[in-house]
């Protein structure tokens, strides 16, 4: 949800305006995300009507994922860090779409964006100061499921040259095993009561590609004494798309076993993070460990026979073992919607650019998680969790409307365990962020937080 969309019928923004208050309207009201559902030609494959415009130039809420930050502050410090800002191109995406749809444009925009650049001044000056006078390369840095795009652009031969003629590819959150959090996303119409934007969202990804292309492809499933992978029959059970997700597993089928050139991935840690589920009549029911495999393929089980349960954490959205492909990764405690945006993201990103090879000390043996709920009702009061501590001194926390005033500190208090909580109370509907800093933080650990009317019973819409 990190890129703008535009309805090339209507004229109107369906995502993305600039100023937050669109939010409300968007989640809260019956018709709000209408626009943004698939029609049957989308659905058919005809693809057109809804154009992504740029990435994202303000804070976005949704159910279930949470906060999104906007990415400038990332591609700002890459336009200052490389030979011309011409060099950098976004690239926004409909990420409603099957995510083979946008590699395919991420390709041909790739291969074009290089020859242009090929043919720029400043890419004259730049090789005579480049090892052995080389010709300037592609460099992808993605977030989320933009590294699914990537990797769908380079390994399934939309440009055969194209992975020879990239230098690196950083991903930043990437679920490369898919995220239990998109079954829940999924099965939020499932059971009750319910606030109404969890409802909506789950109408709107119930026919969406884009969302069963984030279903987790690892043994997540917990039956019995055992664990399996979701099979499209259990997609269907809870709440999405039985063909979609079919389709999605052929289509990852093809992808796997094709390698990144020069992959480095940074992973959120530190985070609490749903990493496997059961499902009891219709309803998903997520828990925070995953279960892990010999190499055989065969579960690591204890010796009753019992499958061992593992906690990876991650960045509250997903898990470390889905993010980081294969060793190597860099972790940093930060949330999924933030990871793109903090300090130490940034700095990971420029020093690829840069091919230092000393990434520094591990930048998650201090780290601190942040848990918060995702909706809340204003005058109510409810409690935010700093994990990894159990000391209040030095911590310090906020809460402040992103478009007002409206700015409080938060008294982290000690509980049971090495952990924190804060009670807080919101005058007000809106987006918050929560902001948590700290000494030993390399960078703010952030979230954001909806809020509007009480919960209740979906409607029949």
């Amino acid at each position: 949800m990190g890129s703008e969309l535009f309805d090339t019928l209507s004229g109107k923004v369906l995502w993305g305006l600039a100023h937050p208050g669109w939010l409300a309207k968007a989640w809260l009201t019956r018709d709000g995300l209408a626009p943004l559902h698939l029609t049957p030609e989308e659905q058919a494959g005809e693809y057109g009507r809804v154009r992504a415009r740029g990435l994202l130039r303000i804070p976005v809420w949704s159910p279930v994922l949470r906060g999104i930050e906007p990415y400038h502050k990332l591609t700002r410090a890459i336009e200052e860090t490389v030979a011309h800002p011409d060099a950098v191109l976004p690239f926004p995406y409909d990420w409603r779409l099957p995510v083979e749809v946008n590699a395919r444009l991420l390709a041909a925009e790739a291969r074009k964006h290089l020859e242009q650049w090929r043919g720029h001044p400043a890419h004259a000056a730049a090789r005579r100061r480049a090892l052995d006078e080389r010709e300037g390369r592609l460099v992808f840095v993605a977030h989320s499921m933009g590294g699914l795009v990537t990797h769908a652009a380079l390994a399934l031969g939309f440009d055969d040259d194209l992975a020879a003629d990239t230098r690196g590819v950083m991903t930043l959150g990437t679920p490369f095993r898919g995220s239990v959090v998109a079954a829940n996303i999924l099965n939020s119409v499932q059971g009750a009561p319910l606030p109404l934007p969890h409802s909506r969202l789950a109408a709107l990804a119930a026919a969406m590609p884009g969302v069963h292309d984030l279903l987790p492809r690892f043994v997540c499933l917990e039956e019995g004494a055992g664990a399996r992978r979701l099979a499209p029959s259990d997609v269907g059970a809870l709440g999405g798309d039985e063909e979609l997700a079919k389709k999605s597993g052929e289509f990852f089928a093809r992808l796997a076993g094709h390698e990144l050139p020069h992959h480095r991935a940074v992973v959120g840690v530190r985070q609490a993070t749903v990493q496997s589920l059961r499902l009891e009549n219709g309803e998903v029911l997520a828990s925070e460990y995953c279960f892990r495999t010999h190499g055989n393929g065969e579960l690591r089980r204890d010796e009753n026979g019992v499958a061992l349960r593992f906690r990876a954490w991650g960045d509250g959205t997903v898990h470390r073992d889905s993010a980081a492909l294969k060793g190597g990764a860099v972790p940093i405690a930060l949330q999924h919607g933030a990871l793109a945006s903090g300090r130490a993201a940034r700095d990971a990103v420029l020093d690829f650019l840069l091919e230092e090879d000393d990434l520094g000390p591990d930048q998650a043996d201090e780290g601190l998680g942040l848990t918060v709920p995702d909706y809340v009702t204003p005058g109510e009061t409810w409690s935010l969790r700093i994990t990894g501590t159990d000391d209040p001194s030095g911590i310090d926390c906020t809460v402040a409307a992103v478009d007002g005033p409206v700015r409080r500190r938060a008294l982290p208090y000690a509980e049971d365990g090495d952990a924190l909580t804060a009670d807080v109370e919101l005058p007000g509907a809106g987006l918050y962020r929560v902001t948590v800093e700290a000494d030993r933080l390399p960078s703010p650990l952030t979230q954001l937080v909806f809020a509007g009317p009480g919960g209740t019973r979906p409607p029949e819409d």
